[in-house]
């Protein structure tokens, strides 16, 4: 399925809700990881803007569709003139909200297409529902409750540094750890995972993985992988303070 026409191959939830990821991965990213290029082509001196996220994770600021009815619903129009008025941070977070709204618009668009049955469209919306949204990845909502459950940025840098050199090493050679002498240990390590397993991405906002390299912004205390960030376990090594795009970017502009 892409934003145009055309023929669709498959009418099931499971190939719409992949549909529904693609466009919001790509969405995610303008308001994330490409959060200055984005600003850029958002020029409120030019017409009225859409932010469309495209099925192969990526995204584009354009005009409206021109064909009256479009073939799929339109985003918000003219997110390009409230740029210059707000806040950024305030004004992604508008955009972000906008975004999800239109995602469960072209979702359900599509399942009212293909005439999907009761059964189909639960499915569909359960598996919607298990993803945080735009918003939240945005503002960081869903990192809240994980984050109390830390002392401090310093200590997060620590166990950054930490799952680093664990990932590197269960690549490299796929060690078992020793066991534990009391049992309290294991508790404790089963309590950590569960942390971890509640932790999203800031930039794609896909859940923890233990084989996946993560590293923890110092500024805002998000959690990012490695590969959507570009920081590699290695270089993770050297780094004392880590800023995530995001407060790069904010850090540029007060300047």
């Amino acid at each position: 399925m892409d934003a145009g026409g055309g023929a669709y191959s498959s009418r099931t939830a499971e190939e719409v809700f992949r549909d529904f990821r693609g466009r919001r991965a790509g969405m995610i990213k303008a308001l994330t990881t490409d959060v200055e290029k984005f600003y850029q082509q958002c020029d409120p001196e030019k017409e009225n803007l859409c932010l469309y996220g495209l099925p192969n994770e990526t995204w584009e600021v354009t005009l409206p569709a021109e064909e009256v009815p479009p073939e799929l619903p339109e985003p918000a129009l003219g997110i390009n003139f409230a740029r210059d008025g707000m806040e950024e941070k305030d004004w992604l977070a508008l955009v972000a909200v906008h975004s999800d709204a239109w995602l469960l618009a072209v979702a359900f668009y599509f399942g009212a297409r293909f005439g999907f049955d009761k059964e189909s469209r639960r499915r569909l919306f359960n598996m919607i529902n298990n993803l945080p949204t735009i918003y939240e990845v945005v503002t960081g909502t869903v990192k809240k409750q994980s984050k109390e459950k830390t002392s401090n940025s310093s200590s997060k840098s620590k166990s950054s540094s930490k799952m680093s050199r664990q990932v590197e090493s269960q690549t490299k050679a796929s060690k078992v750890p020793p066991p534990k002498d009391d049992e309290d240990s294991g508790a404790d390590d089963e309590e950590d995972e569960e942390d971890h397993e509640n932790t999203l991405c800031g930039a794609c906002g896909d859940n923890y993985g233990t084989d996946e390299f993560w590293i923890c912004c110092d500024i805002c205390e998000r959690w990012f992988h490695g590969k959507c960030v570009r920081i590699t376990p290695a270089r993770a090594e050297h780094i004392k303070q880590y800023k995530c795009p995001s407060c790069s970017t904010n850090k540029r502009a007060r300047a």
